[in-house]
């Protein structure tokens, strides 16, 4: 590594998913020096370093972290996991930051909130969660910001709506709509359909994150990462039609059952969260885009985007069953 490289600043992102990889492209862009940390150490981004870390571990986190003068949270567990795995995580993550003397970004979700009654969303709205996992990130939370006011290190929380856009797979606005659209197929969409639903997209997110990451004046608190204003689930799905140009139907689930990619244990586990489909959740972020001056991507835009990307998976997909069935 030459003297000039590691003269700069390091960013560490943990974890590797849609909004970490998303993410770390985007420090890239930026002429940053990224690190990026999963279990397997393959990241696969060009310019960036991969390391293998297993974060349960204190003593591997820290070694994760050395050096870096920004870590970025965007590590998840599966759903039936969240409640026991991720307060030991936070703990791990925290002491490792803080040891590195880094500032610490974390990615989080409207869950704190729980039902609003249908009132939008902005960062000074209560914190009255009822589900097992919305206390336990409001719990979190509150943990994250303590540990910034005691000064062990900076800490700020970016907070998202439902994902969407290219990479993003396992959300109520990926697999279950795209490939649908563009092969004909059925749709899923959740709840009431004439109910505004905010969706965050990941390049927002990305964005959002990395302009966190070099503003240490922002921290303490929670910010709303850039979301275009909330449409309803229908409006959504027009849109998809439009930009995908092929007709498809669309089941609605009135109340969590399985389906699709969304298997018995799965719904089990998110039907304590289905009352983000019942009454309106419009997210606002105006404050984000006041201080920092950055509009979210217009919806369609988004959307013809993330398009564009399955109907290249797709054609990925379908060249590997050709190739496979010629061998």
């Amino acid at each position: 590594m030459s003297a000039v490289t590691s003269s700069r600043p390091l960013h560490v992102v943990l974890g590797t998913g849609p909004a970490g990889t998303t993410l770390a492209e985007e420090l890239l862009r930026q002429g940053l020096r990224v690190r990026t940390v999963d279990r397997s150490g393959r990241g696969g981004l060009p310019g960036a370093e991969a390391v293998a870390a297993d974060l349960g571990s204190p003593a591997a986190a820290r070694e994760a972290v050395a050096g870096a003068e920004v870590v970025y949270h965007c590590v998840n567990v599966a759903y039936e996991l969240q409640v026991e795995v991720m307060p030991a995580l936070q703990k791990v993550i925290v002491d490792a930051t803080a040891a590195a003397g880094a500032r610490l970004v974390v990615m989080d979700t409207l869950y704190p909130y729980g039902p609003s009654g249908g009132a939008p969303l902005t960062e000074d709205s209560p914190w009255r969660a009822t589900s097992r996992k919305g206390r336990m990130r409001a719990e979190l939370d509150g943990a994250y910001l303590a540990a910034h006011d005691a000064g062990r290190l900076p800490v700020v929380l970016a907070r998202a709506a439902d994902f969407y856009g290219p990479r993003v797979l396992n959300s109520t606005l990926g697999a279950t709509a795209f490939p649908a659209a563009l092969t004909g197929g059925t749709a899923l969409a959740l709840g009431d359909l004439d109910l505004p639903h905010s969706f965050t997209y990941i390049a927002d997110v990305a964005r959002g994150l990395a302009r966190l990451g070099q503003e240490p004046d922002a921290y303490g608190r929670a910010w709303h990462l850039p979301t275009a204003p909330a449409p309803t689930v229908r409006e959504v799905l027009a849109l998809v039609r439009k930009c995908a140009g092929v007709p498809f139907e669309t089941e609605v689930l009135a109340e969590p059952r399985p389906w699709g990619p969304f298997d018995e244990a799965f719904m089990a586990e998110y039907a304590e969260l289905f009352y983000q489909h019942t009454e309106a959740q419009a997210m606002v972020s105006d404050a984000f885009e006041r201080r920092f001056g950055m509009t979210p991507t217009p919806l369609l835009d988004g959307i013809g985007a993330t398009v564009d990307w399955y109907r290249g998976r797709l054609a990925e997909q379908q060249g590997a069953g050709a190739d496979g069935g010629t061998a």
